[in-house]
């Protein structure tokens, strides 16, 4: 059996199942990529750029007020951790301190006796 023979006796006849075949898989993998995605808007994940940048999806109103109130708490974190090395720098002073020296800072504090 040649080539010719081949082709007459088994692809031919069944061409169409083969082109439909063909055609079913693509239909799966294109509705498989529509449903992923439609996952990932769904529960936020980035998605996939032209050139494989994150691109995020739009944001609602909740999820800006969110983003405020989480920028508003990391300032407030923010500065209290300032503070808190403010506390712990003259805490370090007093306890690296000799005590004489201590002791006279206390009295210049308190000011000249009436």
């Amino acid at each position: 059996m040649d080539k010719t023979d081949m082709v007459d006796a088994i692809i031919m006849p069944n061409l169409p199942w083969i082109i439909g075949a063909g055609l079913f898989i693509a239909i799966i993998a294109i509705g498989g990529w529509i449903f992923t995605t439609w996952l990932r808007v769904r529960h936020g994940y980035p998605l996939d750029g032209a050139w494989g940048q994150a691109v995020y999806p739009q944001k609602n109103e909740e999820m800006v007020e969110r983003i405020k109130l989480l920028s508003q708490e990391n300032a407030q974190l923010r500065a209290e951790i300032g503070s808190m090395k403010d506390r712990l720098a003259v805490v370090e002073r007093i306890v690296t301190d000799e005590s004489h020296q201590l002791t006279r800072d206390i009295e210049r504090l308190r000011g000249p006796a009436n």
